[in-house]
């Protein structure tokens, strides 16, 4: 009688034993299955230290810098800068981009509008404001100037940086921050 199993019950019995390696069978291969898929519905970002993204076009590619340099001096390109907003870039005199690029959404009621370069303006077409060449609110209904960011020229390459700094057309903290 000294080789007698015990009658004790055991800690965990065959069928919780199962039913665990099940589950965790499931749960490895659902999690396996819906990362990729999660994965696809995220775009891709090249993202530069300091928040900074790849100025693109309208389809999502990259737009080297010496496309928008080769334009004449004054031209103002229509760029998909930061989150996708349409992002307006100036080319100088000299030749290279401005270091400071403009969002183009009205500061009324998001509307995207055109830059006339006739008037020498930026023009919202939905209730009538306009906005200087630096962006600053020539007549309302808009009630702050437009959004800056950051534009930067690096191995034929236009990088978009968030703007954090002083508002240099107010003088005051930006109002977007």
């Amino acid at each position: 009688m000294e080789n007698t199993i015990p009658d004790e019950n055991p800690s965990l019995s065959r069928r919780q034993l199962l039913n665990f390696l099940t589950g965790a069978a499931v749960a490895v291969t659902t999690g396996s299955a819906l990362y990729p898929l999660a994965q696809f519905f995220v775009p891709p970002r090249k993202v530069a230290a300091g928040g900074g993204i790849l100025a693109k076009d309208q389809l999502g590619n990259p737009i080297p810098a010496s496309q928008i340099l080769a334009e004449p001096p004054g031209t103002r390109a229509l760029i998909a800068g930061l989150a996708g907003e349409p992002t307006y870039l100036t080319l100088k005199t000299e030749g290279s981009l401005s270091p400071m690029g403009i969002v183009d959404h009205c500061t009324h009621l998001g509307c995207t509008f055109p830059w006339n370069p006739m008037d020498q303006q930026f023009q919202c077409p939905c209730h009538g404001s306009l906005y200087d060449p630096d962006g600053k609110v020539v007549r309302g209904p808009a009630p702050l100037p437009l959004k800056l960011v950051h534009v930067a020229v690096k191995d034929d390459a236009i990088w978009i940086y968030p703007w954090n700094e002083t508002d240099p057309r107010t003088g005051k903290s930006p109002w977007w921050v």
